[in-house]
């Protein structure tokens, strides 16, 4: 693995994505660690929304953010931070203590323009469909085989389309599965750290595949069916700028986890996101618009916590927890507005116009960003206050994992709360 990263060290700055987890012994208290930040257009709005568990009747169909597939009987209760024109998720956990993240991706079949399952669409359906991380990979393995993954992943008339991987956690162990085109390979991680970025990096630890995928490269002339085989090198474009990027913020990620290897908590993820000197929080025409940091405790008793800032540059944000219990509300203050079948991304041709997508944290958070790197010790204090508000949901969070939730009505609300408190520190630059 070392000398892999050594050899993506390049002058080339880093890009996009990246999706982090760590399991004991690497951690603290018997937890595991799942963190991603999404890197997308600057101008993008990403919202945290929840859905709650539904079930349905034979024959219903859901409606992704292209096409239609079949629904099941039932889904399960989720919490997605989702581009706010899409119907999936960047990332998101479910109430079974799932977390999925995935990536942008790029191999030798070329990604597909047509309009199938996007891979946030797969991350949403794994998330409602799924109670163990290895019941995911399955789920997205059999999604993938039906729909295919395809269509445009970005709003705009100017087409961007990738293949996906994906990192998938639970209270038990973690998945990497990684695709090109209807190919894939999965790895099972039961222990350690492991991130993933914008490359393949499954290689020949392969615990799950697609049941041609030798086959197929064998054909292509990818694989002489003689060496050992690595989907990555395989699969993966050679030499390339945009693998070398990638590559060298991939090896920062796992740099900087092996780093605090024995040690990592919360914070310590909440830090990895927040690091500017990686290329792992991301500005300029690409940006990290939105993070998330979640603890999955081992043991079965106690509750996930998942954590979300719903809002750009991560330094300049709050983490904020939310953890599933009964009789949870919509998160008004981090939804974007609805515009219904009027809506430019689903109107054929799409994309002619873009709406205004900003929910009410995000306009407050857009100001005070500013306010924070402009205004010396007036936007150094309002950094300090926010800080002070995010310990103090981790405390909490501590102590829900200490004491368990013996009033869940004291902690339904937690999310919106901590929303409200960030936007009255906010309306401070008034």
């Amino acid at each position: 693995m070392l000398n892999v990263c050594m050899a993506f060290r390049s002058r080339y700055p880093p890009k996009s994505c990246d999706t982090f987890v760590a399991l004991p012994p690497a951690t603290v208290d018997n937890q595991i660690i799942f963190g991603k930040n999404s890197d997308r257009p600057s101008d993008e709005v990403q919202e945290v929304v929840f859905f709650p568990a539904a079930t349905y009747e034979p024959g219903d169909k859901v409606e992704c953010t292209y096409i239609k597939i079949d629904q099941v009987e039932k889904t399960h209760a989720v919490v997605l931070s989702r581009p706010s024109w899409l119907w999936g998720a960047e990332m998101g956990a479910n109430e079974y203590g799932v977390c999925i993240g995935n990536e942008a991706v790029w191999g030798k079949e070329e990604p597909n323009d047509e309009e199938a399952l996007l891979g946030m669409d797969l991350v949403r359906l794994g998330l409602e469909r799924s109670e163990t991380a290895e019941e995911a990979v399955d789920i997205l393995a059999h999604l993938l085989e039906k729909y295919g993954q395809g269509g445009n992943c970005m709003e705009d008339e100017v087409t961007f389309t990738y293949h996906n991987s994906f990192l998938i956690a639970d209270k038990k162990e973690a998945w990497i599965l990684e695709t090109v085109g209807k190919y894939w390979a999965a790895e099972k991680v039961e222990e350690g750290v492991r991130n993933i970025s914008n490359q393949l990096s499954i290689t020949t630890k392969i615990d799950k595949e697609h049941p041609e995928m030798r086959s197929y490269a064998k054909s292509q002339g990818w694989w002489d069916g003689k060496i050992k085989f690595s989907f990555t090198a395989v699969y993966s474009y050679q030499d390339t700028a945009r693998m070398i990027e990638s590559g060298n913020r991939y090896c920062t990620g796992l740099q900087l986890l092996n780093k605090h290897k024995g040690n990592i908590r919360i914070e310590t993820m909440m830090d990895i996101l927040r690091d500017k000197e990686s290329g792992i929080n991301m500005e300029g025409g690409f940006m990290t618009t939105g993070s998330m940091a979640s603890i999955l405790p081992m043991d079965n008793s106690l509750h996930c916590i998942h954590f979300f800032t719903a809002t750009p540059y991560p330094e300049r944000s709050v983490f904020k927890p939310f953890i599933f219990v009964q009789n949870m509300k919509q998160f008004l203050q981090t939804s974007s507005p609805s515009f219904g079948p009027d809506d430019p991304a689903k109107k054929q041709p799409r994309f002619q116009s873009k709406p205004d997508r900003k929910h009410a944290l995000y306009k407050k958070h857009e100001v005070a960003a500013a306010f924070m790197e402009t205004n010396g010790a007036k936007g150094s204090k309002m950094l300090q206050d926010i800080r002070v508000l995010e310990k103090k949901q981790i405390e909490t969070a501590e102590h829900v994992l200490e004491n368990g939730i013996p009033d869940t009505t004291k902690v339904v609300h937690l999310f919106s709360q901590c929303v409200d408190e960030e936007i009255a520190i906010y309306s401070k630059t008034n």
